[in-house]
């Protein structure tokens, strides 16, 4: 049969029945940060809240001014395609200063706090690397996951009370952890790029020595193990790419 086949075809044409043709995918591989890429970048947040005789579920009469200051640069380097290592290094001021606050869990119960005044600054160090990927062929819009070890501190002093009620705590912290946070980079040029990120996994170590009234010293150390999606990391900056 195979050769009554073979007569019938024209001259010259050569057919294989015997044998399968090997078939390759073509993929189109996109490369979102080529190698040899600087890349910088800056996360700032600042906050600022007044209130007045302010009422919240069980908070009542609140009366006090906070706010919070927070500064993170970034610089990375792409060692090889769609992937790069570097560092963050962050700062955060925080105050508070309550005038008066009753908590009122119950008819019978509440609980009354007056002239607290609490500062604080802490500092981190953050060792980074990512892996990108594109999304499809586009080279705007790209994912990255970022695995961070990050080291840190900071000192806070609270202070509640007037006259001879007056107390205070004065905390000296020290951080140690590990996470993983995926996100996204949206470009705006060739050069600049907003992008996004969310911790959802990681573990973390603080140990914090307290003294009260210069007097009683505490120490307290807690380990804590994050497996879901932590809203309280959700981090937003600029990154340029150079």
């Amino acid at each position: 049969m195979l050769i009554l086949l073979a007569f019938l075809l024209p001259a010259g044409t050569i057919t294989a029945f015997a044998e399968d043709e090997e078939f390759s995918p073509d993929f189109e591989s996109v490369v979102f940060v080529p190698k040899g890429q600087w890349i910088t970048g800056l996360s700032v947040s600042y906050s600022q809240s007044n209130q007045k005789d302010y009422q919240f579920l069980v908070l009542q009469g609140v009366s006090g001014d906070t706010y919070s200051f927070k500064i993170s640069p970034m610089v990375l380097f792409a060692f090889k395609n769609d992937a790069a290592a570097g560092g963050k290094f962050g700062y955060n001021r925080s105050l508070t200063k309550l005038e008066n606050a009753e908590i009122v869990l119950d008819p019978d119960m509440s609980f009354n706090v007056d002239h607290l005044y609490r500062l604080s600054h802490s500092y981190y160090g953050m060792g980074v690397l990512r892996n990108y990927f594109s999304l499809g062929t586009s080279k705007r819009f790209g994912l990255f996951t970022e695995v961070q070890l990050e080291m840190g501190g900071g000192q806070a002093k609270l202070m509640t009370g007037l006259g001879e009620d007056l107390t205070g705590n004065y905390e000296r912290n020290f951080n140690l952890g590990i996470g993983v946070a995926p996100g996204m980079s949206v470009f705006l040029n060739n050069f600049a790029a907003l992008e996004v990120n969310v911790g959802v996994l990681g573990f973390d170590y603080n140990h914090t020595r307290t003294i009260t009234d210069q007097i009683y010293v505490a120490n307290r150390n807690t380990k804590s193990a994050i497996f879901r999606v932590n809203l309280f990391s959700i981090t937003f900056g600029v990154a340029f790419y150079l």
